[in-house]
């Protein structure tokens, strides 16, 4: 299991992961924007979330750390975007994980079937601290 921080902007995540690349000597990012991912007609992507960055990741020193701009109308407060990211493969801790965490806090995603894991969802705690669940398989 691994916890990764995730870092939320507000439409410059690009640049944000450029620099800290450049900063850390990374390998040069390779990014996911909204407009790449697949689309449900149901809920058709608004003109100016099509190139944002749905996400992107470096290793700074041994350590993972995830990137996404925030989706257009999604509340985003500087300060305040850090996520932490539970990546487990074990499916029966990581549903535990999530059970637990969320007794007196909000769930923002229900653990769920997405296109990139069998089982992902976000909820924030009773303190506050925002998380994200995410099965790590090599299925998918």
């Amino acid at each position: 299991m691994a916890i990764n921080v995730y870092l939320n902007f507000n439409g410059n995540c690009r640049e944000a992961a450029e620099f800290y690349a450049e900063v850390f000597g990374t390998e040069k990012p390779q990014f996911m924007t909204f407009g790449e991912s697949p689309q449900d007609p149901n809920y058709p992507l608004p003109e100016e979330a099509k190139d944002l960055i749905m996400h992107t990741r470096l290793n700074i020193d041994g350590s993972n750390v995830m990137f996404s701009d925030t989706f257009p109308g999604m509340p985003f407060v500087e300060g305040n975007n850090i996520t932490l990211a539970i990546v487990n493969k074990d499916l029966d801790g990581l549903k535990s994980t999530f059970e637990k965490l969320k007794v007196g806090g909000t769930v923002a995603m229900e653990l769920q079937e997405t296109f990139w894991s069998k089982c992902y969802g976000q909820l924030t705690d009773k303190f506050g601290v925002n998380w994200q669940f995410n099965f790590e398989s090599e299925e998918m």
